[in-house]
């Protein structure tokens, strides 16, 4: 396994930290629940029972590592909804799309829900958010999550992404597609592996009809997101320059407060666009969490 990311070597910085960061555990981070509870008035709560949570960037952002060894799942304060484990590099996601108070929301892969609650909770509780998520199997968790949180201003459909009817348009949409997961991976015996079933091909396909889709369903002068937890161009550049190439659609540039690489150029000998550079990419050795690539895109008007 060694070997697994070899074929990203030409664009990882420092490739052999990046390898070496995989042999480490994920740490686990916490969001604070603002729709519930204020961040003072926890971290008060949570020193008083000896637990004290570091600030994942010094920013202000409600976001935080808990100690090591420690399970947040089992606290009283998860069962009531005042802090949602979820990956730091996610939580960017939604900050950089930053969907505002009383605005139409669309997550169209939206379980298990951390994306969804986020998002509520950067608009305060205001405003509709539509979360789509195709497998059934997934709503209950979904609908926990977002009952857990106090997120009120949610609601669930279920369609296949690439064929969300095209009857509203939305002033944001997150979409975080199905992808191949690279960048979960750690070696480990507890660790996610690579891969998975079903067809590589299929997989692009689906998330070239996605991100047009997508597009199509924002507003005049609205904004997206598209993000993968995975470093293969094939998944990330390549499809936003097929969204490029058949849309009128504008790269924004991500500023974000934990390092990272900008989107690439080409690979492999294929040119992409020059505004790729405006993506953005998260490597685990750079930022101690999951590997993610994010673009922001406008629709002119």
């Amino acid at each position: 396994m060694e070997r697994a990311f070899e074929r990203y070597r030409d664009f990882i910085p420092r490739f052999d930290d990046f390898q070496a960061r995989l042999k480490s555990p994920l740490p686990r981070h916490l969001r604070v629940n603002t729709l519930k509870i204020k961040t003072q008035f926890l971290l008060s709560a949570l020193r008083e029972k000896g637990i004290f949570l570091r600030a994942a960037w010094s920013s202000g952002a409600p976001v935080f590592l808990a100690p090591e060894g420690a399970s947040p799942g089992k606290w009283l304060e998860y069962v009531l909804g005042y802090v949602h484990p979820q990956a730091l590099t996610s939580c960017l996601a939604s900050l950089f799309l930053a969907p505002e108070p009383g605005s139409y929301v669309l997550d169209l892969c939206a379980a298990p829900g951390g994306k969804t609650s986020h998002l509520a909770q950067l608009m305060g509780g205001e405003g509709l958010i539509v979360a789509n998520e195709l497998q059934r199997r997934r709503h209950m968790p979904l609908l926990n999550t977002l009952s857990r949180l106090g997120v009120v201003n949610a609601l669930l459909t279920a369609y296949p992404a690439q064929e969300f009817p095209l009857r509203e348009r939305f002033d944001f949409i997150m979409a975080d597609v199905p992808c191949s997961g690279e960048g979960r991976f750690r070696y480990g015996p507890d660790s996610m592996r690579q891969g998975g079933s079903g067809s590589r091909f299929a997989l692009y396909e689906a998330q070239r009809k996605i991100i047009i889709r997508s597009f199509d369903l924002l507003k005049s002068g609205g904004r997206m997101l598209y993000s993968t937890c995975t470093y293969n161009p094939e998944e990330n550049e390549a499809v936003v320059v097929h969204l490029l190439k058949h849309r009128d659609a504008q790269m924004l540039r991500i500023e974000s407060p934990l390092p990272f690489s900008p989107g690439l150029s080409g690979w492999q000998g294929e040119p992409y666009d020059e505004d790729m550079q405006s993506a953005a990419r998260f490597f685990p050795h750079l930022v101690d969490s999951v590997g993610f690539f994010m673009a922001k895109i406008g629709k002119p008007g």
